[in-house]
């Protein structure tokens, strides 16, 4: 769903006037779209600046963002992580398959968009267990052959693995780079995360990638950042910040690509210096001190057998 998360958020949202004037009237694209509760990819849309979300979700969203500022630097930082990770393999690791599940919400430089940009060819399936993302990530797709979108759990990758349109549209004898942005902390016991990254890591072939971000678990941190983890730790989130030993326990067994897992203040595409401006064309990320302060790590890992 990054992403959507705590310290992982962040963009600047937008005024309250912004917001409809009748509630009521925002009516879902799709019955099965429940309104009533606030939803983590539609709260990561709205701090994002975008307009797939509710009333519900924009009241949460605001509540994360006034415990915890900062954490609009931490959507941008996530974001550029996808977008760089996912140019990167496209561009110098040839990988011309992803597959990313918790997508979220389209938003700006979609993953297709930045691959197919290098390769028109490029296939992507999208995944997320939010019926909205599929409503309105088919509305996007509708004349792109190459890029098909999912409902499906994160939390059943067996199920996943085993659906006919994905074995359809990705060739497994082929490498595909697997994305996990800001997913995997929500799989709240870690020993069943694990078990999730190695059955689809066990099912992709050599050569395939793994690309993860995740909030780090700070114990020095308190205050604003802390009352924020616990606004999506209480039930219907669950988010679990872990350890940098725990989260580098997702590349058990994978080859670490360029620096590994390090803090999102320290991302860089590999084989190249620290750039905290970033691509302006994309998510601009100007500001070091405010990066420092995210609790969040991220990395990517080849699969080699």
């Amino acid at each position: 769903m990054s992403q959507s998360q705590a310290d992982s958020l962040g963009a600047a949202p937008r005024e309250r006037s912004e917001f409809p004037a009748d509630d009521a009237a925002e009516l879902p694209p799709a019955p099965e779209i429940d309104t009533t509760k606030p939803h983590i990819a539609r709260m990561y849309d709205y701090i994002l600046g975008g307009k797939n979300n509710y009333a519900v979700d924009r009241e949460a969203a605001e509540k994360v963002l006034a415990a915890s500022p900062h954490v609009r630097v931490g959507a941008r930082a996530n974001r550029r992580f996808l977008i760089d990770a996912v140019r990167w393999l496209a561009q110098e690791a040839g990988v011309r398959q992803f597959l990313d599940i918790g997508s979220g919400l389209p938003t700006q430089q979609n993953v297709h968009e930045v691959v197919q940009a290098i390769d028109p060819d490029a296939r992507v399936v999208y995944v997320d267990n939010d019926p909205l993302v599929r409503v309105h990530a088919e509305a996007l797709l509708a004349t792109d052959p190459n890029t098909i979108v999912l409902e499906g759990d994160l939390r059943d990758p067996q199920a996943l693995l085993n659906r006919p349109e994905l074995r359809d549209h990705l060739d497994f004898s082929q490498p595909i780079a697997l994305l996990l942005v800001a997913v995997l902390h929500f799989i709240q016991d870690t020993q069943q995360a694990y078990r999730i990254v190695k059955t689809l890591c066990d099912a992709l072939p050599p050569g395939s990638y793994l690309a993860i971000s995740h909030v780090l678990k700070d114990e020095k941190q308190e205050g604003p950042a802390a009352q924020a983890r616990a606004m999506y730790s209480r039930p219907g989130f669950g988010a679990v910040p872990r350890t940098k030993d725990e989260i580098l326990g997702f590349f058990t067994g994978l080859t670490p690509v360029g620096d590994g897992l390090v803090h999102l203040a320290d991302w860089t595409v590999p084989g190249k210096s620290i750039d905290h401006a970033g691509d302006r064309k994309v998510v601009a990320v100007d500001d070091p001190a405010a990066l420092r302060r995210l609790s969040g790590m991220c990395g990517i890992a080849r699969i080699d057998r």
